[in-house]
């Protein structure tokens, strides 16, 4: 069987140069891509040298976007994160977020509407009771941190690709946005959103999911790093535009998973 080269490594041939290397090792974004590399990202790695900080940031940005590449040719839709039995649940599941857990947000659940835009078909509003008619299912699975700790939890909600269906979305689109309470945003590929365990969570460990976890929603995924699960949201929207993302807009790899 021949294997074909994918289209990315075609076009590879830029130089990602020596400096680069030596500046991954600086804080934020740097170290943040120094650990994310894939080993075709390091291949890519030369001797020469850059001549400014702009050229380095180019080069670093090629190499995420590179890794961004290698990641969703790898990424099989079918297969599915291990699964955890409720004995090894972590207690108390971890808080994250880029803020201290005092300034959470706090979401009045009556007044709520998720907003839904783009290229879908229904685009009314939903209430939360609407999102909890819908079918729900469980899962317990590792939530995996790029600070490098991981905690297993429990979360409940509907799988994200019968909403999806239900909201009439362009399933052959590129990109699903979301926009967050706590002005945070990001945003995932299709076949991504399309995973079996993608779901939007509205319970933690049989509860309704407290404001701490992301209350109203959040949407879960355990083929993704922790800050591409958006916590807080209230809207969504389906497009072929790039929408970047909080941390990605800084230079944190995009794709963000397995």
């Amino acid at each position: 069987m021949q294997i074909k080269t994918p289209k990315f490594l075609l076009s590879s041939g830029d130089a990602i140069l020596k400096e680069a290397v030596q500046r991954l090792a600086q804080p934020g974004r740097r170290d943040f891509l120094r650990r994310s590399l894939t080993l075709g990202g390091l291949s890519m790695l030369t001797g020469c040298s850059l001549s400014s900080n702009d050229s380095v940031d180019a080069a670093l940005t090629r190499v995420s976007r590179f890794n961004d590449d290698v990641q969703a040719w790898l990424f099989d839709p079918n297969r599915l994160a291990p699964t955890y039995p409720e004995s090894m649940i972590t207690r108390p599941f971890p808080f994250n977020a880029y803020y201290t857990q005092d300034q959470v947000r706090h979401v009045d659940a009556d007044s709520f509407r998720l907003e839904v835009s783009g290229r879908v078909a229904d685009k009314h509003s939903w209430t939360l009771p609407e999102l909890r008619a819908m079918p729900q299912v469980d899962q317990i699975t590792r939530h995996i941190c790029v600070e490098g700790w991981s905690a297993i939890g429990r979360w409940g909600g509907v799988p994200f690709a019968s909403f999806l269906r239900r909201v009439g979305a362009d399933l052959t689109a590129k990109y699903v946005g979301f926009m967050c309470f706590d002005d945070y945003y990001t945003s995932i590929d299709m076949p991504t959103a399309l995973h079996p365990q993608t779901q939007l969570t509205l319970s933690y460990d049989g509860q309704i999911l407290p404001p701490k976890y992301g209350f109203p929603m959040k949407l879960r995924m355990p083929t993704k790093l922790g800050y591409k699960n958006p916590k807080y949201i209230k809207a969504i929207f389906v497009t072929n535009t790039y929408p970047g993302g909080y941390w990605e807009d800084q230079g944190y790899n995009w794709f963000g998973g397995s």
